[in-house]
């Protein structure tokens, strides 16, 4: 019983360590330990400009190292984008094609932004509301642009539906859906970035508590369990948002029937 009892006093110690880590965890996203952190300014806007570095230094190196007969990176790289820029093409057509840097970048960018987090002492952007609102506005705007670049203020049209005198119903209906898209697609991608970390954070707390074995099996299986999983969810969340992006680009080329 004595042991019965240790063991259910660990389990609730636990319990109360890791939602009181969520609760200081969901007022502010910060870890114990930063590799940089500068007062003046907000932690996901530190990363995001980390992370900015980074990417566009590893395209300046793998850049001057391009070959006629690609090897080892550019391999690599080739093949990501080629698969981009297939499917792209795949649900926009081949006008798509002139859209693809945006979409790359963007589904660059956020898995990068995703996976960062995972790295001890570094944090993602995207476990701020504020990156994401950002991605999901420069969807937005560069959406609307080009609809009415490519259809002037013929663009108009597609929100006022076929018919003439249900065009005031359909013009709220519409504004409505088009004001939800930033907001559907920021809230998706914070909420389950922001969920991935507390996940995390429960599984590792929990798994040392309830590890008593000898070998200390579950505290170490769990979490790198859950780290797999966490980069696969990582992945998941910036393709659903480049294909959104590109279903609502697709939908501003489209003429209006």
């Amino acid at each position: 019983m004595k042991k019965v009892g240790k063991k259910l006093i660990g389990v609730a110690s636990g319990v109360a360590v890791t939602f009181g880590f969520l609760g200081s965890a969901a007022a502010e996203m910060k870890e114990p330990f930063m590799y940089f952190h500068i007062p003046a300014l907000p932690l996901h806007v530190t990363y995001t400009w980390i992370l900015m570095l980074i990417l566009v230094g590893s395209a300046l190196i793998i850049r001057r190292s391009v070959k006629a007969i690609p090897s080892g990176g550019q391999n690599v790289c080739e093949a990501m984008f080629g698969g981009i820029l297939d499917f792209t093409e795949s649900v926009m057509g081949y006008q798509g094609r002139k859209y693809f840097p945006l979409l790359a970048t963007l589904g660059v960018f956020i898995f990068a932004a995703n996976v960062l987090g995972l790295i001890p002492g570094m944090f993602s952007p995207t476990t701020n509301i504020n990156t994401t609102v950002a991605c999901a506005l420069t969807v937005f705007c560069m959406t609307h642009y080009v609809g009415f670049k490519a259809h002037g203020f013929g663009y108009i049209k597609q929100f006022t539906g076929p018919i003439w005198w249900l065009a005031p119903l359909m013009v709220v209906i519409e504004l409505i859906g088009h004001l939800a898209r930033p907001l559907s697609l920021s809230i998706r991608l914070f909420g389950n970035l922001f969920g991935k970390e507390q996940v995390l954070v429960n599984i590792i707390v929990l798994g040392v508590v309830l590890g008593v074995d000898k070998y200390l099996i579950l505290p170490m299986l769990a979490p790198s369990l859950m780290i797999v999983f966490a980069i696969f969810l990582s992945f998941i969340q910036a393709f659903v948002f480049v294909l959104l992006s590109m279903i609502y680009l697709a939908g501003a080329l489209e003429e209006h029937h």
